[in-house]
């Protein structure tokens, strides 16, 4: 029986489109939405709760969610008249206060925010509650720890159920990422087993939503690597994400940010904030969003040439077309530029379209750059490459450390902490000493030092040199020719292997050491399990205690290099390296 065209078509289906798939059938009241039709849609409203909000945001935009008939979405808290004969949705955290305002909630298993074709995150509101630090108190109480894992799995189950698909788990001993591999393996065997009620049978999958094959799902502990989340970056993405305020694919900036100062005694301007959204529609964010900065640099340049030079020919064109007089010559030509300004007309909401992102990109990267030159990041990402790597240092740690114009206190700790997560030797106690004299006279807070001091002992991590590869940079002034000139630069891809090795050692089946879970087999010793031996075509990295783009950087190349392989990174909250150093510094506190 040869599959339905429908299945095979949406196996490829990334797990966004699956989540957007999946709210429009609940804003078309659980019916599949109608494809193409001139009928007018079902006129309604969507009422959410903050956490409804965050999941919608990312994939749906106001317009689409007019095309889809919601005249008006509201935050399920606010006060608002009642508007009698309009059919409401409403997609909130079913709360006892929530509950309490409305009387019956229709279960969406959605309950999790998907921010690109490959990467989601489980919540932005509360994460505090299941980030790093919340696992990772020397406090914390056995039924924090299960209630904390309870949140995790609950959001990973929804994300398995809008995939439409049961994995097979793996995950190392003995750790966070195991209790969630257990916790989630108990809680789809038991969806499963409920034949009649089950999520991933017969008419509860969405038509179409379920794959042949069946993905691995890799968790991996956020404790296996502490260095990649304090690293300073290089790539497009990863750099707004550490620099500016970036959350759920929407940057924040004020306006004018670097403009002169005001002069002295004059009252500061006000600033204005300005947000720009970074999406799936812009094209040159999807194709940049992993490039090495410089070459982003350069390619917005590219882009502006060639806007400006399509916007020199519309107004030649328009210069023409104002032609007065009998000239044969000149009628003759009309013709020819009517059908030319025709089409450089039509094309004019288009050019505004890609005027509208050169700009946003100038400004972002404009941003970005500032940063980059007032704090020399450069001479961090290049230093902690090294560090990384294991390669040579041409200069002193202290230098950079003591180094008045090199970066902020905070840039200094994350060199440091990286130096220390990575040295195969600790630093001698006199050596030590002489360190935190530097970066407590830089103005550094030491606390996130105390942490990282009790988790180096507590892992010994630094008995095994393999973890951190050599990342492929090629050591030299990366910036001083892209800062003073506007040279043709090629620059190697900024790689760093540490996810990366976890990943390509797992997505082979043939890992022994990280443990095994099959769903859908019946309960039997582990290794009774038959082993699925075939090699997965799709995988999804899963980081217990938070994830960076980085590491979601890396996978997406690790996929590129593996032909019709799939890899979809998540983590269980998305924290720059300033959120995680402030979690250490607040572990780490006497």
């Amino acid at each position: 029986d040869a599959p339905s065209p429908l299945t095979t078509s949406n196996m490829a289906a990334s797990i966004r489109e699956k989540q957007t798939v999946a709210l429009k059938r609940m804003l078309n009241f659980n019916a599949p939405p109608l494809k193409n039709t001139a009928a007018e849609p079902v006129w309604k409203v969507l009422i959410y709760d903050r956490f409804g909000q965050d999941i919608i945001s990312p994939l749906l935009s106001v317009k689409e969610l007019r095309d889809m008939g919601i005249t008006l979405h509201l935050l399920l808290h606010s006060d608002r008249d009642p508007i009698p004969d309009v059919p409401a949705i409403y997609f909130v955290m079913p709360t006892e206060e929530n509950i309490d305002r409305i009387c019956q909630v229709f279960d969406q298993y959605l309950n999790f925010i998907t921010l690109e074709d490959d990467m989601f995150i489980l919540c932005h509101q509360n994460k505090e509650l299941i980030s790093y630090h919340a696992i990772n108190r020397a406090d914390i109480q056995d039924t924090d720890m299960e209630a904390i894992m309870d949140t995790i799995v609950d959001s990973l189950f929804c994300f398995f159920v809008t995939l439409g698909a049961v994995p097979i788990i793996r995950c190392p001993r003995g750790n966070a990422a195991e209790m969630v591999a257990v916790k989630l393996d108990k809680k789809l065997r038991e969806n499963l087993r409920d034949a009649r009620n089950s999520l991933f049978t017969g008419d509860n999958i969405s038509a179409g939503q379920f794959s042949f094959q069946r993905p691995l799902f890799v968790l991996a502990d956020r404790n296996v690597d502490m260095a990649t989340p304090l690293h300073h970056t290089w790539t497009y993405q990863a750099l707004i994400h550490d620099v500016l305020d970036f959350h759920l694919n929407r940057v924040m900036m004020e306006e004018g940010a670097g403009a002169e100062p005001s002069p002295a005694g004059a009252r500061p301007k006000k600033k204005n904030r300005k947000s720009y959204d970074l999406t799936a529609a812009d094209k040159f964010w999807q194709k940049h969003k992993g490039s090495p900065f410089p070459e982003v640099a350069e390619s917005v340049q590219e882009e502006l040439d060639a806007y400006r030079a399509q916007e020199d020919e519309v107004k030649r064109l328009k210069s023409i077309m104002g032609l007065e007089g009998e000239d044969e010559g000149a009628i003759s030509m009309l013709s020819d530029n009517t059908a030319k300004l025709t089409s450089a007309v039509s094309s004019l909401p288009e050019l505004l379209e890609k005027k509208r992102l050169i700009d946003l990109h100038t400004n972002v990267a404009t941003a970005v750059l500032d940063h980059i030159k007032s704090r020399k990041l450069d001479v961090y990402f290049e230093y902690e490459e090294k560090l990384m790597s294991k390669s040579t240092l041409d200069k002193s740690l202290l230098d950079i450390i003591s180094d008045p114009d090199a970066g902020t206190p905070e840039d200094k700790m994350r060199l440091f902490l990286i130096y220390y997560i990575t040295a195969q030797q600790a630093p001698s106690e006199s050596d030590l000493e002489q360190y935190k004299k530097g970066l407590l006279d830089a103005g550094c807070d030491l606390s996130p030092l105390n942490y990282i001091k009790q988790w180096k002992a507590f892992t010994k991590m630094a008995a095994t040199p393999a973890n951190y590869g050599n990342s492929g940079v090629k050591p030299m002034g990366l910036f001083s020719r892209v800062m003073n000139t506007g040279s043709q630069f090629v620059m190697e891809g900024v790689k760093n292997l540490v996810l990366k090795q976890h990943v390509s050692r797992i997505v082979s089946p043939e890992t022994d050491d990280y443990r095994y879970f099959d769903p859908k087999m019946l309960r039997g010793s582990e290794s009774s399990i038959p082993r699925n031996k075939n090699p997965f075509q799709e995988a999804i990295v899963f980081v217990v205690g938070g994830g960076n783009y980085i590491e979601y950087q890396n996978l997406v190349d690790y996929a590129k290099s593996k032909q019709g392989k799939k890899v979809v990174y998540g983590c269980s909250e998305l924290f720059s390296s300033a959120q995680f150093i402030k979690q250490l510094s607040q572990l780490g506190q006497k």
